[in-house]
């Protein structure tokens, strides 16, 4: 595993985050400490511990990343030898966790090993394993001190779409059980149904740096199967309105709020919007608080029932709307009444709309959101046939219209949609010349994209970007934010949208700027794809003037009558 930025380095990783480099895992949970107390009257921020980095990344979008970034050198600058101290003597529990060592890789893993499989369990199972970092995905624990034979185990070129929960896990010199299902690169050699993560209680990660795991071959009383994450049980308030029934969802229908917040440290993903500009202005439009509950439609083809006398408004990716099968216009206000029918036809440039209701869509919650994560399965997940839509409370006065050209479009199939993006953090990582490269390239969207990232195959030849001796190194894992442009060793570029994990392996050669994260939620498979390098001033010029833009979008006043 490569050590991507030195001891004290602090490099951005994109417009609203950056990286710290230090010394281990220790140093690092010493630092996120300091961190964290320091910056807590400043507004909403993500701390995130690697192997030798600490991310920052700013949640709160009011936040400034220069008045952040002062306290983290201030910090720097009079504290590293002391959290380098306060680091050390950590105790931790042992604990027990029982395996059928049966895995698809397992004799991939014994030949790379240059011993038998047996031999590989036998390695497993002969020593206790350290708890180095927690993170990925939901108590997702990186285990350090494999014995030697096992160092040499990378991670696959190409990720597997979905890793079982409780798959026991090798790659990069470290071990782990995945808790949840989840996309994964690590050589599966093994499972088991020890349970490491819950939403029910504190901790909820079950394992916690410091902690000692050491594995054993199962008996014949012990689970194999994970229990999978319970979604909590939830019953609408009483000032909760039952407002619409999905007849029928479309590709697919979720609700999607502001997100989840300061729980990256567990290995838990945001979840917010893939496109959070049409979102809040759904929200903005039916004047509902930021962050109000809305229903995200992928796809289109989602036709809703009124329950009850209600407003609603869908903003994002020109979706062509029916109400009672007469056509109306997206971005304003709709009134409904009791049995009409609204129809989100073809999404005509895009592939999300966010549909808002006056009072906001509620939903059980899991850490204080009701949003869903196609990662790790948190939150309800995608509304079926016959669901039954509450939202909450309301009061006037509702605005009328978006501004035009206000919501976020982009063009399917035509002329690629242009994202701006600034330099990576790992430019050690590849060819000189890489993100010159990377902007010379039209991509395409493969079909296998999700709300987790966008994959990207090159048009035509496909760029050299991390050839010669870099082109199979494995990164320390760190902490990774929406919009990064990963690069496996395939050279298939993958760009990490809100249900991303929270620590990534591979390195990142550019960062997609927040202005254009809109864009990136609406580029449907297919889509062609090209990225536009600017500089960190520009891409914060662009975020604000993006911020100022949405204040002028909504407009009017819609005409209610109020008893």
């Amino acid at each position: 595993m490569t050590r991507s930025i030195p001891d004290g380095d602090v490099r951005p990783l994109g417009d609203r985050a950056f990286l710290i480099g230090v010394a281990d895992p220790a140093s690092g949970r010493a630092l996120g400490r300091v961190l964290e107390a320091r910056l807590a009257d400043a507004g909403a921020v993500e701390v995130v511990c690697g192997f030798a980095t600490v991310m920052v990344s700013l949640v709160d979008p009011d936040l400034e990343p220069g008045a952040v970034l002062a306290v983290t050198e201030d910090v720097l600058a009079h504290g590293a030898a002391r959290r380098t101290v306060a680091g050390r003597g950590e105790r931790g529990r042992v604990v027990t966790v029982p395996c059928a060592f049966d895995g698809p890789d397992l004799e991939a893993v014994a030949t790379r090993a240059g011993c038998s499989p047996d031999e590989v369990v036998a390695l497993m199972t002969g020593k206790a394993l350290t708890v180095a970092v927690v993170g990925f995905s939901p108590g997702f624990a990186y285990l350090d001190g494999l014995p030697d034979p096992l160092h040499a185990v990378p991670r696959h070129d190409r990720a597997r779409p979905v890793v079982p929960a409780g798959s026991v896990a090798l790659a990069g010199g470290h071990a782990a059980v995945y808790p949840t299902a989840s996309p994964g690169g690590w050589q599966l050699v093994g499972r088991t149904g020890f349970p490491l993560f819950s939403t029910e209680r504190p901790p909820y990660a079950v394992l916690r740096p410091g902690d000692w795991v050491r594995f054993t071959e199962a008996g014949a009383g012990d689970p194999l199967h994970p229990a999978p994450v319970r979604v909590p049980d939830w019953s609408p308030p009483a000032a909760a309105r039952c407002v619409l029934e999905v007849v029928a969802p479309g590709l697919r229908a979720v609700v999607q709020d502001g997100g989840r917040r300061g729980v990256a440290a567990l290995g838990v993903p945001n979840a917010a919007p893939a496109d959070g500009i049409s979102f809040a202005l759904a929200n903005r439009l039916v004047g509902n608080a930021a962050g109000s509950g809305t229903l995200e439609l992928t796809g289109g083809g989602a036709l809703l029932r009124c329950l009850a006398a209600c407003h609603v408004a869908a903003v994002g990716a020109a979706p062509a709307l029916r109400l009672d099968g007469t056509a109306e216009q997206a971005g304003q206000v709709l009134p409904m009444l009791s049995g009409q029918k609204l129809e989100v036809g073809r999404l005509q440039r895009g592939c999300r709309t966010y549909l808002s209701v006056a009072g906001g869509l509620l939903g059980p919650e899991v850490f204080a959101s009701s949003a869903s994560d196609e990662l790790t399965g948190l939150g309800a997940g995608p509304v079926r046939p016959g669901a039954r839509l509450h939202a909450g409370p309301w009061t006037p006065p509702l605005a009328d219209h978006l501004l035009a050209g206000a919501a976020t479009e982009v063009e399917g199939g035509g002329e690629p949609v242009e994202l701006r993006v600034v330099p990576g953090p790992h430019p050690e990582q590849f060819e000189p010349d890489a993100l010159a490269r990377l902007a010379g390239t039209v991509f395409r969207v493969l079909p296998h994209s999700n709300r987790v990232g966008i994959r990207l195959r090159a048009e035509g030849r496909v760029p050299n970007l991390r050839s010669g001796r870099r082109g199979t190194d494995e990164l320390d894992s760190q902490g990774v934010v929406t919009g990064a442009v990963q690069v496996p060793p395939d050279q298939d570029p993958v760009v990490l949208l809100p249900d991303h994990a929270t620590l990534g392996g591979y390195p990142v050669l550019a960062v997609v700027a927040s202005a254009d994260h809109g864009r990136l939620g609406q580029c449907a498979p297919g889509t062609g794809v090209r990225f536009v390098p600017v500089d960190l001033a520009a891409a914060h010029d662009a975020a604000g003037s993006l911020r100022r833009g949405l204040e002028r979008a909504v407009v009017g006043h819609y005409p209610l009558a109020v008893d």
